[in-house]
């Protein structure tokens, strides 16, 4: 085993998955910190937790059992996933768990590398850009759960963490690795616990991943995974049949969508227009406890339309207000996730083989009711998107994080489903 990543939620933990596979390393996916003997033949192991948004000394807990538990596998080095849009404020969970993960592997620093240029997501001088805007002044400054009003990787970092945080900027980058180090051990000499790296291009990825190759842990988004396989290409046997374990089978598919980011809205609405849909109602999810039997039994009359029915909670940002503020955001979100968990589970015992999700939170609770320990990594239907089969029944899995894709993402996704 040469890698352990700890991902903090189900669809980062797909993400990184698939660009590792993506770059020679065979790789399993687990839901949850294994309970028990679990045997693994893989070069890598991704960890999906549920730690992005729950409270802080849950997020530590269960990233440090699952750092306990690669650890007891022999990985050779670490990597803390996080969302490439830094979902984390003041009172978030990034820093606290990144300073555990430090104390705990006995190390004193690592960078903070959320970049992933091929979806958008950049940093020039530490300050990080989605799709071109900084992310203070993107769609992400009105999520519900995580508003992130602030684009300083640096001021978010020293908010929220123990020690003090260092900039390394893409003039310094560009100089090459050496240089690189030289500004990693500049920082350290300083005081500083971590490094922001600046990335805007897949050249800077690659010289920051061969300049971490002698980090213990890692954190960041999924893009410095292409150059954190290469540092371990010699180690590599051949990969050529590495995603093919992945790849879904054609049978019967349903789409759900709780995510209400920007991309995911496009994707919803271009899809409603081709496909059966079906928009939840907040208030039967809170007050109907038959709700799910109901829309179970409409899916069950759609599955053998050309294109699969979707099941949809996505909204506009203001009608999303107007929701939270009628039933309360923590309640109408909680019962929006206990209705795809229900309706998950009945799909399945009614034959549905293949789920496509949109959401972190959603793809969390759906894979957990689906009872699936862990996961094959098959093709990228998005960069950060692969299918994913679970290694312990038919069930294949498209888990995508919320603004990821583009807008024709769920109708590409079943062009991989094959006989």
């Amino acid at each position: 085993m040469l890698l352990g990543v700890i991902a903090d939620d189900f669809t980062g933990a797909t993400d990184i998955a698939g660009f590792l596979v993506e770059n020679g390393m065979r790789t399993i996916q687990l839901n949850g910190v294994p309970t028990r003997n679990t045997h693994i033949d893989a070069d890598a192991i991704v960890i999906s937790l549920k730690s992005r948004s729950c409270p802080v000394d849950e997020a530590i807990s269960t990233s440090l059992d699952a750092l306990a538990w690669l650890k007891a596998q022999g990985c050779k080095q670490y990597y803390f996933k996080y969302c490439s849009t830094f979902d984390s404020t003041a009172e978030g969970n990034i820093g606290p768990v990144t300073d555990a993960l430090l104390d705990a592997l006995d190390e004193k620093f690592t960078i903070v590398c959320p970049a992933l240029p091929v979806n958008g997501r950049t940093v020039f001088n530490g300050h990080l850009f989605v799709m071109g805007e900084l992310l203070s002044d993107s769609g992400m400054k009105s999520h519900p759960v995580t508003p992130m009003t602030d684009s300083s990787l640096v001021r978010l970092m020293n908010a929220q963490s123990a020690g003090e945080t260092g900039l390394v900027n893409y003039q310094a980058i560009e100089q090459g690795v050496n240089n690189v180090l030289a500004e990693f051990s500049a920082l350290k000499n300083n005081g500083k616990r971590y490094a922001v790296v600046d990335a805007f291009s897949s050249a800077h990825l690659n010289t920051l991943g061969e300049a971490a190759r002698d980090l213990t842990l890692i954190t960041g988004g999924s893009g410095l995974a292409a150059g954190i396989a290469k540092n371990w290409a010699e180690n590599l046997s051949d990969q050529s049949s590495a995603k093919k374990s992945g790849y879904p089978n054609a049978a019967k598919t349903v789409v759900l969508s709780g995510s209400c980011s920007v991309m995911t809205n496009q994707q919803v609405a271009n899809y409603i227009l081709k496909a059966p849909h079906f928009a939840l109602d907040v208030k039967a999810c809170l007050e109907n406890e038959n709700y799910s039997d109901t829309v179970c039994q409409w899916v069950l009359t759609q599955l053998d339309s050309p294109l699969a029915p979707i099941i949809y909670a996505t909204a506009a940002t203001e009608e999303l207000k107007a929701i939270q503020q009628q039933y309360g955001a923590q309640a109408s979100s909680h019962a929006v996730e206990q209705f795809f968990s229900c309706l998950a589970h009945q799909l399945k015992e009614s034959g549905v083989k293949n789920f496509i999700v949109a959401g972190g939170e959603t793809s969390g609770v759906v894979t957990q009711s689906l009872a699936v320990e862990g996961f094959h990594i098959g093709p990228q239907i998005a960069p950060g998107v692969p299918w994913v089969k679970a290694i312990d029944s038919d069930l294949s899995l498209a888990l995508k994080s919320g603004n990821f894709g583009d807008e024709h993402f769920f109708e590409t996704a079943q062009g991989f489903c094959h006989d």
